[in-house]
């Protein structure tokens, strides 16, 4: 758990982040989101003492940050950033095999975990490992940056907007791809994004911050359902409020049962995107599949614009 209290910072007579308070879940996904200036790359960089703070204390798991030299703290805490910030002369592996080296790992350790990555995010070792970043597309670069930050096995992944550069085919695999990797290892992720369709798609719970302060702190359906404030609901676009609920909900979660023919969904789908693939197919239901292949209930459309209304 990451406990943040009253976590403030001043640069001169101006404050970019003020009394900032909040827990965060081992495990969770917590998304920081809120317009340019408002602080939320600065309440980031705190957590790992990039940034010191001027007021405040972060404790991670009970432990107050500030009672370890800086330099350690950071390498036992993941950080990605926009744009991934690979070393260019370092191979694939040697970029992923940093802090690892730092920390001493035994070389054969070391060679594990970047085989082990690099398989993860469906990199070949083979042929990639030896690559250098220039020769990677854009992807295949963030997906390093990001298993580079996982190379020590750290309990906390802190990224800043990772995904910022990349076109929206791209963004959305890479987001993807961080869900099932933080399931996979149970890392606690505070992830920072101005894109509030990227909040609501990662974020187990969202911070809203404006002016340096936290103006709300919930689940993504609380916020749409119950924004605190003006500033909130217009950040949140309460105006298509239905239909950001329905991306909420997986296929899955809303199977009523049946069976039957034509279209089908995998259970993971958003009810949003099932609704998507009905009006495009001009169908009235679809049948939705387990990820072991096994059928897991019907959907109808008529179903899923209930849910939208009840919202």
């Amino acid at each position: 758990m990451i406990e943040i209290e009253s976590l403030s910072k001043q640069y001169g007579t101006t404050t970019v982040v003020d009394a900032v308070s909040m827990s965060i879940e081992r495990g969770s996904i917590t998304v920081v989101v809120g317009t340019s200036g408002s602080g939320k790359s600065t309440l980031l960089r705190m957590i790992n003492r990039l940034v010191e703070p001027s007021a405040g204390r972060v404790r991670i798991d009970g432990k107050d940050t500030a009672a370890e030299p800086a330099h350690r703290l950071r390498r036992r805490i993941g950080y990605a950033i926009q744009g991934h910030g690979l070393f260019p002369h370092r191979t694939v592996a040697e970029n992923i095999a940093t802090v690892p080296r730092l920390l001493g790992w035994e070389g054969a350790r070391v060679a594990a975990r970047v085989d082990e990555l690099l398989r993860i995010f469906q990199l070949d070792p083979g042929g990639y490992a030896l690559k250098f970043p220039h020769e990677l597309s854009g992807g295949q670069q963030q997906r390093v940056g990001v298993a580079r930050a996982l190379a020590a096995e750290p309990a906390v992944l802190l990224m800043d907007e990772p995904f910022g550069a990349l076109d929206p085919i791209i963004r959305s695999k890479a987001q993807d791809d961080l869900r099932d990797i933080q399931r996979r290892f149970g890392t606690t992720v505070v992830l920072v994004t101005h894109d509030m369709d990227e909040a609501f798609r990662l974020g187990d719970r969202v911070a809203v911050m404006s002016a340096g302060k936290l103006l709300q702190y919930d689940r993504p359906a609380v916020l749409l359902k119950r924004p605190a404030d003006p500033f909130v609901s217009r950040l949140t676009g309460t105006g298509d409020r239905a239909m950001k609920l329905l991306s909420l909900t997986t296929a899955g979660e809303a199977a009523e049962a049946g069976s039957g023919d034509g279209l089908s969904v995998a259970a993971s789908t958003s009810l949003r995107d099932v609704l998507s693939e009905l009006l495009w197919s001009g169908t009235d239901a679809a049948i939705v599949v387990n990820p072991d292949g096994t059928p897991g209930g019907r959907l109808s459309m008529a179903g899923i614009l209930a849910r939208g209304r009840q919202s």
